[in-house]
């Protein structure tokens, strides 16, 4: 997400308070407000927002139309006419699959419309056509503060949309024109805000019978409270009251910077900047005295060799690696990071290491195609990473969009391919569960040492309300080969340690570490 999510790209609960939405998951499909490294975990997990907008536009079956309509038309006849250059076929309207979101592609111009049964608003995605038409037709359009999106045609009244910072693609079915109501200007009165909120959750939100949550009990005895008259404070209330019982980290409500809700699994302990210092002495104490940690990636990633050939790798966020923090940026700082640990010299021959610990306990979430980019470095042969599905029907919470395979594929260069230990807590969150899972079909299999993971995977889907409000949900599943889910309680440990907890900081102790070195030294992890 992860993502991002546009990292709010996604995906983490990781997208943070205030930030925008982004295209088809993650939040919105492309807005990615960049901040600091250092910053992201704290954000992400408080906030439980990163790096979508969309499930099928619940409208009816055809197309509204209106002068509006027609008048928009007539003034964009590349959109009407026949194509006559692969350009020309993606003009016009496209209904996304899984998101509720429309995309118009108009002229060089890319923009979303978040859509559900009763409403349609303007998306915060707006891109610009960056060069000439690619192979087989496609457009790539630039996105403000976020990741590049692709469109290409696929067949008949269907097309393709990616994002670069984003795993798999959504697809696009073309619509005649766009619906009148995303013209009209929609009220911006409480019970219309009220009203859009649980619509866009009733329509996507797939959790609702995992959480035992009655979504139309929750409408029921909250609308009758929301008047004419209900406050700022009021309303923002009832929001908080509706999403907290889902436990669930990436759904959030935002009003502004210093107004805002994000829920979290029960039990969670939010992380400060003196708990990170005390985690940071903890993890150092228990490396020992001598190693030195090498860092990259504005401290985000971290290696250190240690006695006995094992290797401590720390990766506590997938984005926001460069001061630019752009996402090409973040491919280059993260494969220059990966050049200089996995060197031929530690991944062959007789010092190769004996084992390798990667540490994503205080991972907040970023991008997850940069898990992938380092499980290639750690496997010589292709596997099944995890396959992402999106609900995909407003009416009915258990049908969702073909699942899309995300495969990891061997790094054509030095990789290791000897045991690992996974290290995760609570507050392995959104990307760094995806990477963890990512892992898990690996040959041989990663040893998971600590806590269960935060449990949320999706991208957030981020909306805007009437009223100027943000708010966000997830909307996708990341399945394993046999179809199982983590949302929820998050990925389970095979070796369950304290993470993080107070008596082990106050005394230095970093038992999940420990146990790690301890396993790797004898050979476990094969």
């Amino acid at each position: 997400m992860s993502g991002g999510s546009v990292h709010t790209a996604d995906r983490c609960i990781r997208r943070c308070a205030g930030s925008g939405s982004r295209l088809g998951s993650g939040d919105d499909a492309a807005r990615r407000p960049r901040r600091a490294a250092g910053a992201l975990l704290l954000t992400a997990l408080t906030a439980a927002t990163v790096l979508a907008a969309t499930t099928a536009c619940a409208g009816p079956a055809r197309a509204e139309r209106s002068g509006a309509d027609a008048r928009a038309a007539a003034a964009d006849p590349a959109a009407t006419r026949s194509a006559r250059t692969p350009a020309d076929s993606l003009q016009g309207v496209w209904r996304m699959d899984g998101y509720g979101t429309l995309v118009t592609l108009r002229g060089r111009s890319l923009r979303t419309y978040e859509t559900t049964g009763i409403s349609c608003l303007p998306g915060s995605v707006t891109g610009t056509r960056a060069g000439a038409p690619g192979a087989h037709g496609s457009l790539r359009f630039t996105v403000p503060d976020s990741a590049p999106i692709t469109v290409v045609p696929a067949g008949a009244g269907r097309a393709r949309l990616t994002i670069e910072d984003n795993v798999g693609r959504r697809t696009l079915h073309r619509i005649d024109v766009l619906p009148a109501r995303c013209t009209r200007r929609t009220p911006h009165d409480p019970r219309t805000v009220f009203d859009i909120f649980w619509q866009t959750y009733a329509e996507n939100y797939p959790f609702f019978r995992a959480k035992k949550i009655d979504w139309t009990a929750v409408r029921d005895r909250f609308r009758p409270q929301i008047t004419a008259k209900t406050s700022e404070d009021e309303l923002f209330a009832v929001f908080r009251k509706m999403i907290e019982p889902l436990h669930d980290a990436h759904t959030r409500v935002v009003v502004n910077k210093d107004k805002w809700f994000a829920g979290m699994r029960p039990g969670t302990v939010l992380p400060t900047r003196e708990s990170t210092a005390r985690i940071d002495k903890a993890i150092a104490a228990n490396l020992g005295p001598g190693v030195t940690r090498h860092q990259w990636a504005n401290g985000s990633l971290s290696y250190a060799d240690l006695p006995g050939r094992l290797g401590y790798f720390r990766v506590t966020s997938f984005a926001y690696y460069t001061k630019k923090g752009d996402y090409a940026g973040d491919v280059a700082e993260l494969d220059r990071a990966l050049d200089a640990v996995f060197t031929k010299a530690r991944t062959q021959g007789p010092n190769a290491l004996r084992g390798l610990i990667i540490d994503v306990r205080l991972n907040g979430g970023g991008a997850d195609p940069l898990g992938l980019r380092i499980a290639s470095r750690l496997t010589g042969r292709p596997y099944l990473a995890y396959r992402k599905r999106t609900r995909n029907d407003p009416h009915d919470p258990t049908r969702f969009t073909t699942p899309q395979p995300s495969r990891i594929r061997p790094y054509r260069g030095p990789v290791y391919t000897g045991p690992i230990a996974v290290l995760t807590g609570r507050l392995t969150v959104s990307a760094g569960e995806t990477f963890t899972q990512a892992l898990m079909g690996r040959s041989p299999a990663p040893l998971r040492i600590g806590e269960n993971t935060q449990g949320v995977f999706s991208d957030v889907l981020g909306r805007t309300l009437p009223n100027g409000w943000t708010f966000g949900l997830p909307n996708e599943e990341f399945l394993t080969a046999d179809g199982r889910t983590f949302d929820g309680p998050g990925i389970p440990p095979a070796v369950r340690t304290p993470v993080f907890t107070d008596g082990e900081l106050s005394a230095r102790r970093d038992s999940a570490l420990t146990r790690a070195r301890e396993l790797l030294a004898h050979g476990e992890g094969h």
